[in-house]
């Protein structure tokens, strides 16, 4: 018996299929229509449950003058899922902010209208609590603490959902963010320590959201009648982005921090003499980066980072760059390059799921490969946070497994009050040659853009080192003795120093063997 039979047969059949699903409803302008044409539909039944996100006093009111008859039922997202019963509505409640007059519109429910907050019915961690990777089950899904901070109301303008905190920093309240493995961050907002405040987002690109009337998208910030000194030599400090937090002074090379805008204290820290980026800052590469389609991304920043190898490790220390690339509609992109290869990262908003030396993100298996600490030792250019001197981060560094070899995944902690903050990055490998080409670099270049990873090559069957080979061997071995020995050092400057225009892979070369000094390959990114 075919299908249409089958239903034809028992014609209840197809309706049994139907799985009863939750219908979120809101009635809108509490003065218009819409209650109205809400509890109209109220009165005959329907094959799923209707909630309605309103006021249940508004409701009431209406249905009386109305002359209806309705059951308001409290909603309950614990609850099965059940048939809207003819005469009775599922009520989310919303309190109204101001009496609602039928035809009359009163801007005290604007709020009413256009924001909405989600009850939160699970107990939250006690602010005192809360720590930096610290799992939490809240709203009903996992979360994982990426940051705690204590913030304070600078000033308020304009109409706010709520009465704003008192401002100074004597009225100190805690913010936590909190990340998923959907992608989303969450956010519990301390201010009112009984109440704490739950709200839950996720990024997206300036492009989904369809604005329309917006001003130039350009990078170019304005400063007209502006100006801000270096704190250090006094010269005049260009900034350009509007989310700006530090930059580097280019006539002394002072890294100043200007998050407190103009008029504020500057502080500032002195940096030694730094080499000049091989990408000069500005210059404008197309590449995909994990967009769509390739797109012009500038260069805003230059990072020169080093590992800080554990006392009496026997960890070779390495050297890396990060430059930092900017699209006014696809946000910041870290192209990196380490003696290993390129690679780009961007940060994520979500949290891959971590079940021991593996890490899940966008359905691809990452193994674990490096943990280290590292440090950023120069600096050019605008970045987006505060940069801290020497700040130490713990990096954890994890390769994609079987057809998702390219993939990368690096989770960064830094230091400070609070614990410091979680961030996590994903990306892929880049080809040299394709770095090169997008950002128009010369010969001149040279090795530091050949430096694609080089596998380690088995000799052929029967083939042997032969006395010039044993010799090298040897040499190679006496040269890792004395690097152990040496390795457990902080010498970031010397290796800084060798690392560039000069430096081909580390290879060692015979013909039948090729042995390729291990490196790290992702290093990331904040």
């Amino acid at each position: 018996m075919g299908d249409k039979q089958m239903n034809k047969a028992h014609p209840g059949h197809a309706e049994a299929q139907l799985s009863c699903h939750r219908l979120a409803i809101t009635p809108g302008e509490p003065a218009g229509i819409g209650p109205d044409l809400v509890l109209q539909i109220a009165q005959r039944a329907w094959p799923h449950q209707l909630v309605v996100i309103a006021d249940p006093a508004l409701l009431r009111e209406r249905a009386a003058l109305l002359g209806l008859s309705v059951e308001l039922e409290p909603y309950d997202e614990s609850a099965p899922t059940r048939p809207q019963r003819a005469g009775t509505l599922t009520v989310c409640p919303v309190p109204l902010g101001a009496p609602v007059v039928p035809g009359k519109l009163d801007e005290g429910n604007g709020a009413y209208v256009l924001a909405l907050d989600r009850p939160l019915n699970d107990r939250v961690p006690q602010a005192g609590t809360l720590f930096p990777g610290q799992k939490a089950l809240i709203d009903g899904r996992a979360w994982e603490v990426a940051s705690v901070v204590q913030a304070h109301v600078h000033a308020a303008e304009g109409e706010l959902p709520r009465p704003p905190q008192p401002a100074g920093p004597d009225h100190a309240f805690v913010i936590a963010d909190l990340r998923n493995a959907q992608d989303e961050v969450g956010t519990l907002d301390y201010a009112e320590p009984a109440r704490p405040q739950w709200s839950v987002g996720r990024a997206v690109r300036l492009a989904e959201l369809q604005l329309a009337g917006l001003r130039d998208l350009g990078s170019e910030k304005t400063l007209a009648g502006r100006s801000i000194e270096c704190p250090s030599c006094g010269a005049s400090l260009e900034i350009r982005l509007d989310s700006t937090q530090s930059v580097t002074c280019g006539q002394c090379r002072a890294v100043v921090d200007v998050s407190q805008g103009v008029g504020a204290d500057l502080a500032h820290f002195a940096q030694n003499a730094v080499t000049e980026p091989q990408i000069p800052l500005g210059t404008v590469g197309t590449l995909a980066l994990g967009a769509p389609q390739p797109l012009p991304w500038q260069v805003v920043g230059y990072l020169e980072r080093c590992d800080l190898p554990a006392p009496g490790s026997d960890d070779e220390q390495t050297f890396w760059r990060e430059y930092l690339l900017y699209h006014p509609t696809e946000g910041f992109v870290f192209l990196v390059d380490t003696e290993e290869g390129w690679s780009w990262v961007r940060p994520l908003t979500g949290v891959p799921v971590v079940q021991g030396d593996r890490a899940t993100w966008a359905g691809a298996r990452h193994a674990r490969r490096w943990h280290y600490r590292a440090k950023t030792v120069h600096v050019i250019g605008e970045f987006y946070w505060r940069l801290r001197r020497d700040e130490p981060v713990e990096v954890t560094d994890y390769e994609g497994e079987g057809p998702n070899r390219r993939r990368r995944l690096s989770r960064e902690q830094t230091t400070g009050p609070g614990g410091g903050e979680i961030t996590w990055s994903a990306g892929e490998t880049l080809e040299a040659r394709a770095v090169a080409q997008a950002f128009g670099l010369d010969a001149q270049a040279g090795a530091a853009l050949r430096r694609d990873a080089a596998p380690v090559a088995a000799g052929a069957k029967g083939s042997g080192l032969g006395c010039a080979g044993v010799i090298i061997l040897i040499l190679l071995i006496l040269f890792v003795v004395l690097l152990i020995a040496r390795c457990s050092e902080d010498r970031c400057d010397g290796i800084r120093s060798t690392f560039g225009p000069a430096s081909e892979p580390s290879l060692v070369t015979w013909p039948t063997i090729t042995i390729a000094t291990p490196r790290v390959l992702a290093k990331r990114v904040r």
